[in-house]
């Protein structure tokens, strides 16, 4: 199967990079079933670089909807162990402006418990940690990218994820400010969990899109408007990713890359067979080394 180490998901514009060369289309299927869409990898700085858009080609898929466990599994089966997310966000403050960039260091999760989070359980149980959710160090590579790239951005900042698939009410925004967040976005979110349960590194480009609903001179959110600001946008974020992937490279290692090491509870030989082999891919490294 043709490999890549690092990843990219986010919309299509993304695929139009400058500098992608030897293109591949590549179909999964995973234990949790088909991903968004099928994996587009080229070389970007001599690095296989797979790319893969959240909601599908054509955007079919709701935030709640988005099959995040097998594109997760996908990334992994791919080789990936960097993974950069691109999303679309609302400002939930002044001075994170629509048309900026920002490198968020927190989550909070505002999500209704809908969508599938983990990919344990049924027979297996594994805790990891999840105090940092974006790696700091592929986060910092993103940051020299971004001053590289000439982009307005800014380092840090919590991101709210809410289910959706509707845009905040206006109480809502306003409490989420009180709260102290900064950005809110309905992506973010099983994707970062399932990514580090994965063993990936992963750090986001979040792309300021509005203010929410709350800024008093800030119409309603609307797809119009969050549309004409990511086309704005698309182009620096390509810009920012051709940087960062030489600074990636390929020995990039993160805490991430063994986040499974002490986090799973169960005896091997209580886990059900089938697990284990639907598991193979994250399980084996530490299962074998014991057997």
């Amino acid at each position: 199967m043709t490999q890549a180490t690092i990843g990219v998901i986010g919309g299509s514009g993304l695929y139009s990079m400058p500098g992608l060369s030897d293109i591949e289309t590549v179909h999964l299927t995973t234990p949790y079933g088909a991903p968004s869409d099928a994996y587009v990898i080229g070389t970007i700085a001599g690095q296989r670089v797979a790319f893969l858009p959240r909601h599908g080609v054509g955007h079919r898929y709701t935030p709640s909807e988005i099959p995040v466990r097998a594109n997760m599994y996908g990334f992994r089966m791919l080789g990936v162990r960097s993974l950069i997310a691109v999303s679309a966000v609302g400002s939930l403050r002044d001075d994170y402006a629509p048309g900026h960039i920002v490198i968020p260091h927190q989550l909070y999760d505002r999500t209704k418990g809908i969508r599938p989070s983990t990919f344990f359980g049924e027979g297996i149980v594994a805790h990891v940690a999840f105090d940092k959710p974006f790696d700091t160090e592929l986060s910092n590579r993103l940051e020299i990218a971004a001053q590289t790239a000439g982009a307005t951005y800014h380092r840090g900042g919590t991101y709210v994820c809410m289910e959706g698939p509707q845009f905040s009410t206006l109480a809502e925004s306003n409490e989420n400010r009180r709260r102290g967040f900064d950005l809110i976005g309905m992506t973010a979110l099983p994707e970062a969990k399932l990514a580090r349960e994965a063993e990936m590194a992963y750090a986001m480009l979040a792309l300021v899109t509005d203010y929410d609903c709350w800024h008093p001179d800030h119409d309603a959110v609307t797809v119009e408007t969050v549309v004409a600001t990511m086309h704005a946008n698309s182009a620096m974020a390509q810009s920012i990713i051709s940087h960062a992937i030489p600074l990636i490279g390929e020995g990039f290692t993160s805490p991430a890359h063994s986040a499974l090491a002490s986090a799973i509870m169960t005896a091997p030989h209580a886990i059900p067979a089938e697990r284990l082999a639907q598991l193979s891919l994250l399980l084996d490294p530490y299962f074998k080394k014991k057997s």
